[in-house]
């Protein structure tokens, strides 16, 4: 899959050209799954709505890292060579970070990062100064840890599979042993750095925790088939932050549509070409949330549904 990046040209010193004239978008993702897709999509259309078409007066580049943080750093330097007349649109904190570090002067607008503050993308939310501002897709992670509860009631532990090396992961982590504490819950950590190690690190939650939990991290997510068998096999109840996981095998999840995440951060793209400076509009928290339930993952692990779940959800998998 490909990653949501998006490379506008144009330096933040520098005025855009007028419309007529062909602009940049250059998207990069860290890795290929169908949230960022959905994403990168989002913000496509996004443009094409305020008249950006692709043939007509915007270049469109996609590139995806492959999970490789070099290859990261090597679109992102690839992208910042395009300018003038470019804008450059990161998807994923490690995508976000190599892009801010090859420029201080083509407007960046990241997505999909869950802490841009902890990643260093910005110092401040409401006034991130210079070239970069964004959408952050911080996710409810206390909302999450209550529906794990009202499903899973006698539950006294959470697994977290994630990747030790993404940062939005390590923040996500420390927000959930605070909510996990309030709710009586232990949290078991499970690392793997790159996707080849995802099932195996499911693999070592087995007996150790009640259920798994998936942040928004793209390596666990990219590879998340193999933790889906490990939780069907031992009839492990897996949940994910990650909406678009839960047609791929994990029971729920509450989260954002992506589509919608990369429709707002295109919103903010379309300001920057007509003229606003990306580091004097503020950093967002993506609009919207919703709850996807998988009947048959949940079947398939063991789990009884409760009606209170099914009847708030606003999407339901057989």
């Amino acid at each position: 899959m490909r990653s949501l990046l998006i490379a506008l040209a144009a330096t933040a010193a520098i005025a855009l050209p007028a419309r007529a004239d062909e602009v940049t978008v250059a998207i990069t993702a860290i890795v290929e799954h169908p949230a960022l897709d959905a994403a990168r999509d989002g913000i496509k259309d996004a443009l094409a709505a305020a008249g950006y078409k692709e043939g007509e007066n915007l270049k469109f580049i996609y590139e995806s890292a492959q999970g490789n943080p070099a290859t990261a750093a090597q679109i992102a330097r690839q992208f910042a060579g395009e300018a003038p007349n470019v804008i450059i649109v990161p998807i994923s904190t490690p995508s976000a970070q190599a892009v801010v570090s090859s420029t201080r002067d083509i407007p960046v607008v990241f997505t999909a990062v869950s802490d841009p503050l902890g990643a260093q993308l910005v110092k401040d939310m409401e006034k991130p100064g210079g070239n970069v501002t964004g959408l952050s897709d911080m996710s409810p992670v206390a909302e999450h840890v209550a529906l794990i509860k009202e499903i899973l009631p006698n539950a006294k532990s959470i697994g977290y599979l994630y990747n030790s090396g993404e940062a939005n992961s390590v923040s996500l982590l420390a927000a959930l042993k605070t909510e996990a504490e309030k709710a009586g819950l232990t949290v078991v950590e499970s690392a793997a750095t790159k996707s080849a190690e995802v099932q195996g690190a499911a693999r070592a939650l087995v007996g150790r925790a009640d259920a798994i939990y998936v942040p928004t991290d793209n390596t666990i997510i990219s590879a998340l088939e193999g933790a889906v068998a490990v939780a069907e096999e031992s009839k492990l109840p897996l949940f994910t932050a990650d909406t678009d996981s839960v047609s791929r095998g994990s029971i729920a999840a509450l989260g954002f549509n992506y589509y919608d995440v990369g429709k707002q951060t295109g919103e903010v793209v379309v300001r920057v070409l007509k003229g606003e400076n990306p580091g004097d509009i503020a950093v967002k928290v993506a609009a919207g949330s919703d709850l996807v339930i998988n009947k048959g993952a949940a079947a398939k692990m063991g789990v009884t549904l409760p009606e209170s779940v099914l009847g708030r959800a606003t999407r339901v998998i057989e």
